[in-house]
């Protein structure tokens, strides 16, 4: 029998009674979750964090060009919870972005300077935020830190 590595907010939601990517119930046993394709040996899914996704996207630039609760940019498309697709699927969110990133990182040279540089843990936080209404409800200009707020005046009067 193999030994899966998942996070513990993964397994207490499985186990716990939630459909996770739409394939597993509470019904379900952690070894049945596993032979169900759930998971492979060796990988493991990190926890997401969407208060400190909300943080991230903030302190990161995201909202240089993306706006959520009208806090933002307009060179992008809003990321705001009510229009994501739910259930979501995390993989799914980044396969899009990655179709996207070639455009991404041209407006993150031009706005930031520099291309975003995220870890794993890091963009599953921010996607957390992205799918997460009620972290998203407090979300104001007042999260920006003030170099990010920088760059977003002045691009706004270029």
């Amino acid at each position: 029998m193999y030994r899966y590595a998942t996070s513990n907010a993964m397994t207490s939601a499985l186990l716990g009674g939630a459909i996770v990517f739409g394939l597993v119930t509470a019904a379900a046993g952690q070894d049945d979750m596993m032979n169900n394709g759930m998971m492979s040996p060796g990988l493991m899914i990190p926890q997401m964090n969407p208060v400190r996704g909300k943080q991230l996207f903030a302190s990161k630039g995201c909202v240089v060009c993306h706006s959520i609760n009208g806090v933002g940019g307009e060179d992008a498309p809003a990321l705001d919870a009510s229009t994501m697709t739910l259930p979501m699927n995390p993989f799914e969110f980044t396969a899009r972005m990655w179709r996207g990133a070639e455009a991404m990182v041209a407006m993150q040279r031009d706005e930031l300077g520099a291309p975003i540089e995220l870890d794993g843990s890091e963009l599953a936080d921010i996607i957390a935020f992205v799918h997460d209404a009620d972290v998203q409800a407090g979300f104001t200009e007042k999260d920006i830190p003030a170099r990010i707020k920088e760059l977003m005046d002045k691009s706004d009067d270029e």
